[in-house]
């Protein structure tokens, strides 16, 4: 079995967790911090802005049952792109669109994708997702990992993350997992 991780950044990770937890060939996904200057960051202290973290989710697929390129067209689809440090009512540095990648490989692929999204006009605006190599990854508190499971009538999981995972299961109907 041909797994490898990726880690991307768009929005709160609680957003990207739920929807990466739902597609076939995505075996985990743990939530947590990427790109910062504070080691072992809390979550306070990266929503403070001022760590240089993402929030991110780590996302180890098999790739022979996803592809990145699917992995990435479902980033691309559950969070805006082309705004900075913002998504939706989330603002902040930490709240960055990133893709972190792992592989010269992966790199290319996201650029690939990225200079196709800009092609096509799939946006109004310019995408404005960074494209890093990936760094030390700090996981996140353990009451942040699988939160829409264990909190989805909480009024953000029902009005932001709930949304995020309809759009996906609409969308992406054939790339669900088996219930």
């Amino acid at each position: 079995m041909a797994t490898e991780a990726i880690t991307l950044g768009g929005g709160c990770f609680w957003c990207l967790e739920a929807v990466f937890q739902e597609m076939e060939g995505v075996e985990s996904i743990v939530s947590g911090y990427m790109g910062g200057h504070v080691s072992n960051p809390t979550y306070q202290e990266v929503c403070s802005g001022t760590t240089g973290h993402v929030e991110v989710v780590q996302v180890t697929f098999n790739a022979e049952k996803a592809s990145l390129r699917e992995i990435l067209a479902v980033f691309f689809t559950i969070h805006d792109p082309t705004t900075r440090d913002r998504q939706g009512n989330d603002e902040g540095p930490q709240y960055r669109s990133a893709i972190f990648y792992h592989s010269e490989e992966q790199k290319q692929q996201a650029a690939e994708v990225m200079r196709e999204l800009e092609m096509t006009g799939v946006y109004d605006d310019r995408i404005v997702t960074e494209l890093r190599p990936a760094e030390q990854f700090w996981p996140a508190e353990d009451h942040h990992q699988n939160y829409y499971r264990t909190h989805s009538m909480q009024p953000y999981c029902l009005f932001v993350v709930g949304p995020k995972v309809k759009k996906f299961r609409e969308k992406f109907a054939g790339k669900r997992k088996e219930a």
